[in-house]
């Protein structure tokens, strides 16, 4: 093989292109992503600091640290979960799509500061509505990068049809600007309102898994 066409073939194989002109594959995003929200956790809890002592007494001022820690395990495990599956039914990774992608990770790499300052000043209304803020904007990212996925798929896109009217997805929005609101009039209904809409979500959302399914 010629040099010049050796260094050409490196080039493509280097960043996922192949000669039909595919864009690389979603492995590497996947990846990448399941690292970053992996670190999210991580840093969550290194900065839990153990009790002051060795009996109950010493653990309960930590009940509030336990309960935010929780609540913002949850919503990174539930933004893991839905990716995972939102992968599964993309066809093509695209400029676009990886830039999507980095959008919501930003938003969810804040949480562990939103997560801290709300937990340090529990019963204030700016730090409720700015972790709600931060939730409000993952959940635009994680929209985007659905559209961004189902643009980047065209007409043959599995996950189009699989979201179907996607109530949830429309419903956070609301719920989230809902407590943000709440959160300068009582920020512990506000910190339910997140632990709701995070319940919600709970919930096993198996329309992707039932696309791929009719679709192999």
């Amino acid at each position: 093989m010629p040099r010049r066409h050796f260094v050409l073939a490196f080039r493509s194989k280097s960043i996922g292109i192949s000669r039909q002109g595919q864009v690389m594959g979603k492995g590497r995003l996947e990846a990448f992503s399941d690292g970053v929200m992996a670190i999210i956790i991580t840093i969550m809890v290194l900065e839990m600091r153990p009790p002051e002592g060795a009996t109950l007494d010493a653990l309960r001022p930590l009940l509030t640290t336990l309960l935010s820690y929780l609540l913002s395990f949850v919503y990174v495990g539930i933004y893991w979960n839905n990716h995972h599956h939102l992968l599964q039914a993309c066809q093509k990774v695209t400029g676009s799509v990886l830039w999507a992608n980095l959008h919501l990770l930003f938003w969810l790499s804040l949480l562990p500061f939103a997560t801290h300052w709300m937990d340090d000043f529990n019963q204030q209304p700016l730090p409720t509505a700015l972790y709600g803020c931060i939730l409000l904007a993952a959940a635009i990212a994680y929209w985007i990068l659905q559209r961004r996925i189902v643009a980047a798929d065209g007409e043959s896109s599995r996950l189009r049809h699989a979201l179907g009217s996607d109530w949830k997805g429309k419903l956070s929005p609301v719920l989230y600007i809902s407590g943000i609101a709440l959160s300068f009039v009582n920020a512990h209904l506000a910190q339910l309102l997140y632990a709701t809409v995070a319940l919600l979500w709970l919930i096993p959302d198996r329309r992707i898994e039932r696309e791929l399914g009719q679709a192999g």
